[in-house]
């Protein structure tokens, strides 16, 4: 059973948070670090690199993806709303904590709670994290923890009225204070390629704008196949996926997807169908967007309301003006 040891690594030629990888070991069978990528330095990858970890990993399995993270990636995370993929992730994680000598999972886990879950979902955060003792770091929107301080700040069914500045309030903004709070230099998401749409050709590693890894393990997985892991290792997952739901997120924005059992169709449609399913221009939550461009939208649109209260409350200092003589 290979022990980690931690070793020092730099970013930007700065001493950074330790870094794990593993003593020499010959013991543990599923292991393939022979065969995967070595990392000459955390955290910080040329666009080469990049491209180079991710020709070596193209036949990886998930399982060994997961495993090269854990070794060479320090201020590793999984984020997760407790999907199918992030559920089987989650598993995996905790079965390569034990190989590699652990008695506690080794990689946390951020779940951005944006207050319209669904309660099953909710629940299964709770049985998921003690199921596998994952360490579950719970972020919400700014300055709220209950759907009636978030309502009294933003009024009712904002993702009706500016569906932009809900996904950046609920999502963004909760995510990349995680990120900043909890030092996060890399995460693990449950992104997979037949989810379709702008997922529809991932990588397994990608750096986004703002510099933060992400590791895609089951990008090359399908529904079925993840769904087959799921039940072949008693993994745990959300009720609602009982009821014909393949994806879910919000209650206001998720739906059963066409083709799905709720709907009494066929079981191949698309996974992501049922969510945004009023709006079909939609495909991908705030996560995954640039965060640049969604922080510069907010932001506009956070000065155009600042402006508009100050012009409102300038016009009620104003005295009344006297209707014209006729």
């Amino acid at each position: 059973m290979a022990l980690l040891q931690p070793q020092t690594s730099s970013v930007n030629g700065a001493a950074s948070q330790e870094a794990y990888v593993p003593t020499a070991s010959t013991s543990s069978p599923a292991r393939h670090a022979a065969k995967l990528p070595s990392v000459a330095k955390a955290v910080v990858f040329t666009e080469d690199e990049v491209a180079e970890y991710n020709r070596q990993l193209q036949d990886a399995t998930p399982m060994q993806i997961l495993q090269w993270a854990t070794e060479h990636l320090p201020g590793l995370y999984q984020t997760t709303a407790f999907g199918l993929t992030g559920l089987a992730a989650l598993d995996m994680l905790s079965k390569i904590s034990r190989q590699q000598g652990y008695s506690k999972h080794q990689v946390p886990l951020i779940f951005i709670d944006t207050l319209y879950h669904f309660s099953e979902t909710l629940a299964l955060a709770e049985r998921a994290s003690q199921k596998y003792g994952a360490p579950m770091h719970v972020y919400y929107p700014p300055g709220v923890s209950s759907v009636a301080q978030f309502e009294s700040m933003y009024g009712k069914n904002l993702w009706e009225t500016d569906e932009d500045t809900y996904d950046y309030v609920v999502k963004v903004e909760p995510a990349r204070r995680a990120y900043a709070e909890l030092d996060v230099k890399a995460v693990i998401t449950g992104r997979r390629r037949s989810q379709g749409a702008q997922r529809a050709n991932i990588p397994i590693i990608e750096i986004d704008e703002t510099g933060l890894i992400k590791v895609n393990p089951l990008a090359s997985w399908t529904f079925a196949e993840t769904q087959t892991y799921i039940k072949e290792n008693d993994v745990p997952y959300n009720a609602l996926l009982d009821r014909g739901y393949k994806s879910v997120g919000d209650w206001h924005s998720t739906k059963a997807p066409d083709g799905s059992v709720a709907s009494g169709a066929g079981v191949d449609a698309d996974e992501r169908s049922g969510r945004w399913a009023d709006r079909k221009e939609r495909s991908e939550c705030g996560l995954h967007q640039n965060y640049f461009q969604m922080r510069k939208a907010f932001l506009k649109k956070q000065r155009e309301r600042e402006q508009l209260l100050k012009d409102e409350a300038r016009q009620d200092d104003l005295p009344a003006s006297t209707p014209p003589a006729i």
